[in-house]
């Protein structure tokens, strides 16, 4: 049975797949899409917004294993862990910043916007990106964050 989506957070729409003819849920504000329907359940903090850039690293197992960069993705779960990894040595090390490399290599197609998610409230991503993110301080980078969507290097900017 499908949900109408009507109980949907703010910001949030149900849309229908052209390709597989999944329902699956869009933030109209971040662009970010996810096969989850986004919860309601807030925080004390409901109208907290936060701002964050983010580089993925999508791999096999990945729930969409295809991007801007590739349309299909073949590297193993422990491949993306591998360059994730370097990608965050560098990114750690001063050595590049994360914009500069999201906007080459992140699987996400907020890598137009040099990984820029724009600001979002709790309930708009996936669990493991949300605690991750709403747990750093501004400027300060995350370890690596699995999600369904892949490996995340988030850095919270605002």
């Amino acid at each position: 049975m499908e949900d109408s989506g009507d109980d949907l957070p703010k910001g949030w729409q149900q849309r229908k797949s052209r390709s597989t003819g999944q329902v699956y849920y869009l933030n109209i504000y971040t662009k970010e899409s996810q096969w989850e329907k986004p919860t309601c359940e807030a925080s004390t903090k409901d109208d907290e917004k936060i701002r964050c850039s983010h580089l993925l690293v999508k791999h096999t197992e990945s729930r969409r294993p295809s991007s801007w960069r590739e349309d299909t993705i073949t590297r193993s779960k422990e491949e993306a862990r591998e360059m994730a990894e370097k990608y965050r040595e560098q990114i750690v090390s001063g050595e590049k910043d994360i914009e500069e490399l999201a906007s080459k290599y992140s699987d996400c197609s907020s890598a137009r916007k040099k990984g820029d998610l724009g600001y979002f409230t709790r309930g708009a991503m996936q669990k493991q990106f949300e605690e991750a993110s709403f747990a750093l301080q501004v400027g300060e980078i995350s370890d690596l964050v699995e999600s369904d969507s892949g490996i995340h290097i988030i850095k919270r900017t605002g």
